[in-house]
Parts: structure tokens; sequence; C-alpha cells
């Protein structure tokens, strides 16, 4: 009778022992892999190079007045995600009293990207259309900074000056449509900040303009130099 107790008393210590072990380990386990899965969810890419801020906004939206409330509802959505992007919104942020020639063509100069609310007011505002142009002509074949986004608007009437770039639809799903324009602003500012990281970590820099490398410039004035002492 004495061992059969003993045996009982054994096996209930060893099953305790068990529950307070193995629930601990299983925490650690589902602990460290929600924090690899947060962090990986919550990782944001580097855009901390000058490229970016050599320019004062990362994307300028071009609209028409009809179109301001799908305008702030796309900048709205762009400016609340982790990565701060930098939105120009003509109504918000142009300078009172300043002509409107020469603040469309001071906001494309001033972005990176831009996007082209295309719809059936952009198509009949004259001002929208000169801006349309003025992206055009400041990176007519730079991919990712003209974004032409659709909105009510059939692909017949699709503007023949973008025929040579993929657009955004948002008249079905206007989130997933906002959800692309920003992964591509993201893209070209990764792009352009990997660039410029290249660049100055590469051993010798070129100049941009004539593509000479700075070693070619102290060459050239070496040569220079011992011509003319000889």
């Amino acid at each position: 009778m004495a061992g059969w107790i003993r045996r009982l008393l054994e096996r209930r210590q060893r099953d305790s022992f068990s529950k307070t072990t193995n629930p601990s380990s299983s925490q650690g386990t589902a602990s460290s892999h929600s924090a690899s899965s947060s962090s990986s969810r919550s990782r944001c890419p580097d855009l901390s190079s000058g490229a970016r801020w050599s320019r004062l906004y990362d994307l300028c939206v071009c609209h028409s007045e009809e179109d301001i409330s799908e305008a702030q509802l796309l900048v709205s959505y762009l400016e609340s995600q982790p990565e701060g992007l930098r939105c120009f919104l003509m109504l918000r942020d142009s300078t009172p009293g300043s002509s409107i020639p020469s603040e469309l063509c001071q906001a494309v100069q001033s972005s990176h990207c831009w996007a082209l609310l295309i719809t059936r007011s952009f198509l009949l505002d004259p001002w929208c259309k000169y801006q349309m142009h003025q992206a055009l002509a400041e990176a007519p074949m730079a991919n990712g900074r003209t974004i032409p986004v659709l909105h009510r608007l059939q692909r017949s009437e699709y503007p023949k000056e973008l025929r040579f770039y993929y657009y955004i639809d948002i008249t079905a799903d206007q989130q997933r449509g906002f959800q692309q324009v920003h992964r591509t602003v993201l893209h070209y500012l990764e792009e352009l900040c990997q660039v410029d990281s290249s660049k100055l970590s590469s051993p010798s820099s070129v100049d941009t303009e004539t593509g000479v490398s700075e070693e070619g410039h102290r060459t050239t004035h070496s040569e220079l130099s011992s011509t003319d002492s000889g």
C-alpha cells in the first residue's frame, strides 16, 4: 500500500515538473518568433541618403480643383505611412500671391516623383495638362517618377502623351491603388538612395557632367605640370 502511494506521488511530481518547464520553452519560442516577425514587419527601407533630401518633396500630386477630395485622400494615406513621405498638394502648399505657372513649375522641379490624378476634369483643365507636360519634360524616360493614376476614366480616354507609361486605376479599389502608388514612390527612392550610397562608397568619384574621375583630373594636372617644366 505504501509503495503504491509513493509511486503515485512520484508520478504527480513528474507531471507538475513537465507542466512548469514545457510552457516556458514554448512561450520563449513563441515570443522570439513574434519578435522576429514584428521586426520584419516594422522594417523600413533606408531612405536617409542625402539624395532624397536634395528635393523638398518626395511626391507632387497633380490634380484638378474638382478632384481635390481624392487628392487629399491620397496625400493623407501616403503621409500617414511609416516612411513619412513628403507630398506637395497645390491648394495646401502653394505660396500665397505667387503666379500659377511658376508654382506649378516649382512643384515639379522640387519633387522626386509626380502622381497625375487623371480624370475627365484633369483632361479639361489646361493647368493640369501644363503640369503634366512639365513633368514629362523634367524626366521623360525616368522609371517610377511619373505615376499616372486613373479615376473614373475609360482606357480609351487615356492621354496619348502617357501611352508609354503604365497607369494605376483606383476606380474599383481605391485602397489598393493608393498602396501601389506608395510602393512605386518607395521603389524609386530606394534605388535613388542606393545609387547615392554606392557613389559615396566608391574609391574614386566621377564627375557626372564630364564623366572623368578625380584620378583622371590629377593625372591630367601632373601631365600638364611636367609639360610646362619641360
